[in-house]
């Protein structure tokens, strides 16, 4: 299941590709029964989360926050967790990479799942493989 809550007033979102992108993730990693929640909001809101948990004072495209980590996080296995999208961001990306809007949304969703399902590119090698899965979903979402 997936929960989208935009708060932002700045940008008109079709959500329906930002479903479609979660799904797309969670059914390549066969988790299409977990549930994720996404906010879609703007530059000020991600960048006091950033520094609240990141200790980074700046606004960033994607967050993730997972509840499969930690001392209970083996108590709803289901509920993957949270992820955000600054839209502002999203926009000004979109821009300097000559893709969609919807485009850019649709990458930042899959790669907020992937890191929600345990992923991440901390490494070369987490990189490749993050990335890898990323694109073959985005091409599934494309088509």
């Amino acid at each position: 299941m997936i929960h989208i809550r935009n708060e932002s007033l700045e940008h008109l979102v079709d959500e329906s590709s930002v479903r479609f992108a979660a799904e797309a993730t969670l059914v390549d990693q066969n988790a299409r029964e977990c549930e994720v929640s996404i906010m879609l909001t703007d530059d000020s809101q991600i960048q006091k989360l950033n520094f609240n948990y990141r200790q980074t004072d700046e606004p960033t495209d994607v967050l993730a926050f997972a509840m499969r980590e930690g001392l209970d996080g083996d108590l709803h296995s289901d509920l993957l967790g949270d992820v955000v999208i600054s839209l502002a961001s999203a926009k000004r990306q979109s821009d300097e990479n000559g893709c969609s809007f919807d485009v850019e949304l649709a990458r930042l969703t899959v790669h907020g799942v992937l890191h929600l399902l345990g992923y991440n590119h901390q490494t070369q090698d987490e990189e490749d493989t993050m990335f890898e899965i990323q694109e073959r979903v985005l091409c599934t979402v494309r088509t």
